[in-house]
């Protein structure tokens, strides 16, 4: 009910008991900013703030105080207070007189959903990577000064309520923390949907001309997404806002937040953006349905201070992921030639990872503080281990959809149905609760069947069948000899260079990352042009018996070569007229 709660905080009017920000750019150049924050009528004789250490739409630690230095505390006469620190994440301040003043140098050169970026071009605000925050005034409403006089040409974007000139609003701390803000001189286009206006903040470095097309785009994206759910859902200030940098200076990203989200990309529209970076969009407009509002309770509060775990992010993203490129197919921004042919790579990666056999969907969910943007130094050993929930669930939201439409329903009424029960209240559900769901819409039977087989435990559908239904074979790609792992080719011979997949002709053969390959069958590899040259001149079942050198050693090793387990999904041309009609239903727009 969270909406209802921002809504009850901004009637009321004329608060005392504010936290007010000012944050400026005056050494921009070096990626700085200076950061004041005001805490008034503290109760409390220590007093906190912190740094978050996650950020919303993320689940890993990223630590930002980190890049926070220069840090002073004053009381509300500009006295220097006392700060003594007990952990990296906080500091803790004695001796005020009931206002603490704080100001702090800020450290930010990476522009993405995650991170800060300030530079001469733009200043890219993530808000947990930012400001200082006080846990005991979480539920005071903030207001926030963007002072921009040493770059006049910028402009604020933000889903953060307009107050007036520079200064912003949020109704409380979680509200303030969810709301990236980007400032620059940056383009825009809008529209109304049903009262509800589309904003598309752009900073790039192309022409209106180009923009204008892109946006044309964007909003079939919109439009077609708000079919699947038959309505937008209530912005809390009647609008979103999609914040895209496409620019040379930052990192590929896309981040959803309650009323907006980050797009950023390298790659300029007049590049091959104007349809590379569209995904992003699909992917990320569609989470302010799924996740923000039709929201798994694990992810409610949100933890600032841990990582936070959930195990419905096969729901969560990787039905999101799903509908990222059947939504651009049904806006008649991909063909559906070009999508079946999209589905090859989730699919072969989902359905050839050995990960099955220790986790479910899941358990894979509770891995995204290990992966999502988590960094780590020791090697793992996620070949045989991991598959992205991302991706996972995608195949799982096809599987679905499919299995769906032979009874005569579909995805998208199962999608609608959990947005009434759950994310038009804003109702946080349990896994259960999506059972629940299903069973209401498709019956007892079907949805146990689903969720015993391939959500509890980790089987796979039967795909073959499923995509003939909708006139789609599924056909192995090729009878070429499969060697197992990935090997690139030197001047010194031929190395392994990533972890191998167990069940493969290398992983039974007892080969390991790093081995270089100096012989196949007595013959020199450094003679090829690539170790595929090699694997060309052999057939399924054959053996290759290799001279290895590990750790500064040589030995034989024996390769006994399987057939190329790589699937092909495409377009049945012998389909029949049901089929054919069922594919144009499942891929056309509303």
């Amino acid at each position: 009910m969270r909406a209802m709660f921002i809504f009850l905080i901004f009637a009321a009017t004329g608060f005392s008991q504010t936290n007010t920000y000012n944050i400026s750019f005056e050494n921009s150049t070096h990626h700085e900013a200076v950061i004041k924050a005001t805490f008034p009528e503290i109760k409390s004789d220590t007093f906190e703030v912190r740094m978050s250490r996650t950020s919303p739409g993320r689940y890993a630690l990223h630590e930002f105080s980190k890049n926070v230095y220069g840090v002073k505390a004053y009381n509300s006469k500009g006295k220097e207070l006392e700060i003594f620190r007990e952990d990296p994440y906080s500091w803790k301040i004695t001796g005020h007189d009931g206002t603490v003043k704080i100001k702090y140098i800020l450290f930010g050169n990476r522009a993405d959903g995650t991170y800060t970026q300030i530079d001469e071009t733009h200043a890219h605000l993530n808000i947990p990577a930012t400001f200082m925050y006080s846990e005991e005034l979480k539920a005071r409403p903030v207001e926030v000064s963007f002072d921009t006089s040493q770059h006049p040409e910028w402009k604020i974007a933000t889903q953060l309520k307009h107050l007036e000139n520079n200064t912003f609003f949020a109704p409380d701390l979680y509200y303030f923390m969810d709301s990236p803000t980007e400032i620059s001189d940056y383009d825009m286009r809008e529209f109304s949907v049903n009262g509800k206006n589309i904003r598309f903040v752009l900073h790039h470095p192309g022409t209106e001309q180009e923009f204008q097309e892109y946006f044309e785009k964007v909003k079939k994206i919109v439009l077609q997404e708000k079919e699947v759910f038959e309505e937008l859902p209530n912005y809390d200030f009647g609008e979103y806002t999609f914040l895209a940098c496409y620019m040379p200076n930052v990192s590929g990203d896309g981040m959803e937040h309650r009323n907006s989200t980050v797009l950023t990309d390298v790659t300029s529209l007049s590049e091959g953006g104007m349809t590379e970076n569209l995904p992003t969009v699909s992917h990320e407009f569609f989470h302010s349905w799924n996740v923000e509002r039709i929201r798994p309770d694990s992810l409610e509060p949100f933890d600032f201070t841990e990582a936070n775990m959930s195990g419905a992010l096969w729901f969560a993203e990787g039905f999101t992921s799903y509908y990222t490129n059947l939504i651009l197919t049904r806006a008649g921004l991909l063909t559906p030639e070009a999508y079946v042919e999209s589905l090859n790579g989730t699919f072969n990666y989902v359905w050839n990872s050995p990960a099955t056999e220790f986790f479910n969907p899941i358990e894979m969910s509770y891995q995204a503080p290990f992966v999502d943007a988590a960094t780590s130094v020791d090697p793992v050993n996620r070949e045989n281990t991991f598959i992205s929930y991302y991706s996972y669930g995608s195949v799982l939201g096809l599987a679905l959809d499919l299995k769906l439409r032979k009874k005569g329903l579909n995805l998208d009424d199962f999608m609608k149905l959990t947005w009434q029960k759950f994310g038009k209240p804003e109702v946080q559900y349990t896994i259960s609760d999506l059972e629940a769901t299903l069973v209401t819409y498709a019956g007892k039977d079907f949805a146990t069947d689903f969720f015993n087989n391939y959500i509890y435990n980790s089987k796979m559908p039967d795909y073959e069948n499923l995509f003939a239904t909708v006139g789609l074979q599924l056909e192995r790609a090729s009878k070429n000899a499969f060697f197992g792992t990935s090997v690139k080719t030197d001047s010194n011979g031929a190395v392994i260079y990533g972890n191998i997949q167990r069940n493969t002709p290398a992983y039974e053969a007892g080969l390991d990352k790093g081995d270089r390959i100096i012989e196949v069958n007595g013959e020199d590899v450094w003679e090829q042009n690539s170790f595929d040259t090699v694997l060309e001149k052999y057939k399924p079942g054959e053996k290759l018996r290799l001279l290895i050198e590990r750790h500064g050693q040589t030995f034989r090793k024996v390769v006994t070569l399987t057939e190329d387990p790589t699937y092909t999904i495409s377009i049945d041309p012998e389909a029949g007229k049901k089929e054919i009609m069922a594919r144009q239903k499942w891929l056309s727009g509303k």
